[in-house]
């Protein structure tokens, strides 16, 4: 399953982005979104997870969760 990740502050790292995913099950893909000029994060992500019941574990468990000062928001990517 494709998560989206938003509202992610511009100083998270993809690193951290897959650590955190990665408690709750196993995460195949982590891109943090970059801007092509500037080469700094445009504050989203998509990660891939390929079990569906640890993917939705994951969105409910972070969900508005406090990451770099910045609640997080995550959903199913469409």
């Amino acid at each position: 399953m494709k998560l989206l990740v938003r509202n992610l502050s511009r100083s998270t790292t993809e690193q951290e982005i897959n650590t955190l995913f990665s408690a709750h099950g196993s995460v195949t893909e982590c891109n943090l979104v970059l801007d092509q000029s500037t080469g700094k994060s445009k504050g989203f992500a998509f990660i891939e997870m390929p079990d569906d019941s640890e993917a939705k574990s994951a969105i409910a468990a972070l969900q508005e969760m406090r990451v770099d000062k910045n609640k997080i928001r995550v959903k199913i990517a469409q």
